[in-house]
């Protein structure tokens, strides 16, 4: 499905420049990228739009807990060896700011796609995808999204019968339940570090069992399937056994894994892993993440972890002690203002860090790092943190909100 042979009509022209003009109108305002605002606007114009733009696409949708900003950069940047791509690099994951992304999108080929886990069906319905990218489901915005089990059954529900290709994950027991439902399902063994939120079978609610790698229900039969791509150590290996090395400027095993899902997709396109993987190593930073930059002479890293099983794979990337980190933590609507989730977290990872604790909720935080017996200084701001870190490279780590507000005081 590519060429626009069916070019918009008078209204959806109407809405996309509508959209356009609001969202320039909101960044002169100094009010962020004006995606959403924008795409909310052409929506009310049209409310059949996000479908019309995509008509014209071959359409991967990503969707994830954790990862998913990273992993539709890394399509992207993979299926650009095979024609133009459109798509909402910098996070506007919802239907309002997919439809700005893909307002931009009309000499595309492809439309790399990421979608807020609420939205995924509903986005699926609109836009016809020939792939959908699952990668893992976990607790996170508390008071906002539901419990992951029924995250799962919804992708379960919205997703069977689907034409799309599925790319899933196959050591999530909860990505494997909601991909099931899909007749093409291509399963990667990507890995799935956070473990917290899968000790129950989606399928039947016993008891998991997962010995070292492999999981499966001791009461109803539901297993780990039998992967096809697999993320082993720094290659992936492709369905003929083949390994191919992954070079990537993103750290850690995450972002490995995030790459061999990223092959396993590209494929699906035609795109040779080797060719894909080359073609990932461009990517430097996604949307400020891992990016290193100056301020006050020092050089800080930025690293963005919004709930439990992200953070627990940042901690995995950090240089060693004795590193200086600053953490900081807002809870925001976007973040969710439900602060319990840093419970989970296991802050003991940090014993031998200097820690600095900045951001809007940053005493919940001084309350759970000193239950962990962690040695730490609660600051006002940014500025008074890096001050008072030890010399050396700057390990900070904020989440959703908190990070925007970093990147802006820095600069970035």
């Amino acid at each position: 499905m590519t060429g626009n042979s069916d070019p918009l009509s008078p209204r959806a022209k109407l809405a996309v420049t509508a959209g356009k003009a609001v969202a320039a109108a909101s960044r002169a305002a100094g009010r962020g990228s004006g995606s959403v605002i924008g795409g909310k606007v052409a929506l009310k114009l049209d409310p059949d739009l996000l479908a019309r733009l995509a008509q014209h696409l071959d359409v991967v949708l990503v969707s994830a807990t954790n990862g998913k900003t990273t992993t539709t950069r890394l399509i992207a940047e993979a299926l650009g060896a095979a024609g133009p791509v459109v798509s909402n690099a910098l996070g506007a994951n919802m239907p309002a700011g997919i439809t700005s992304a893909l307002a931009g999108g009309s000499e595309a080929r492809y439309g790399v796609i990421e979608v807020d886990e609420k939205y995924l069906a509903g986005v699926a319905r609109d836009t016809d995808p020939k792939c959908i990218a699952l990668l893992n489901l976990s607790r996170d915005q508390l008071d906002r999204a539901a419990e992951t089990r029924m995250l799962a059954e919804n992708w379960r529900e919205g997703l069977a019968g689907s034409k799309a290709v599925v790319v899933a994950n196959a050591d999530d027991p909860l990505v494997v339940w909601a991909a099931s439902s899909s007749p093409n399902v291509i399963w990667v063994a990507a890995g799935q570090m956070w473990k917290d939120d899968a000790w129950s079978c989606p399928s039947c609610g016993g008891v998991m069992q997962r010995p070292g790698d492999d999981w499966f229900c001791g009461e109803c039969g539901f297993r780990r399937p039998t992967p096809s791509w697999a993320l082993s150590g720094d290659h992936v290996l492709d369905p003929h056994g083949s390994a191919w090395p992954i070079h990537l400027q993103l750290p850690g095993r995450a972002n490995k894994a995030n790459a061999a899902s990223s092959a396993a997709v590209a494929a699906v396109f035609g795109v040779p892993p080797q060719v894909a993987l080359e073609r990932m190593y461009q990517v430097q930073a996604v949307a400020g993440r891992y990016d290193i930059v100056q301020f006050q002479q020092r050089d800080l890293r930025l690293l963005l972890a919004k709930n439990p099983a992200g953070w627990l794979e940042t901690f995995s990337l950090i240089d060693p002690p004795p590193t200086p980190v600053i953490l900081s933590v807002n809870a925001r609507g976007a973040d969710g203002t439900d602060t319990s989730w840093l419970w989970d977290v296991d802050y003991t990872r940090l014993t031998g860090h200097p820690i600095c604790v900045v951001g809007d909720r940053k005493l919940d935080l001084a309350v759970r790092l000193e239950v962990a017996n962690q040695n730490f200084q609660v600051c006002d701001n940014l500025d008074q943190a890096v001050q008072m870190s030890p010399p050396g490279r700057i390990e900070v780590i904020a989440n959703y909100t908190a990070f925007q507000d970093l990147r802006r005081r820095v600069g970035n």
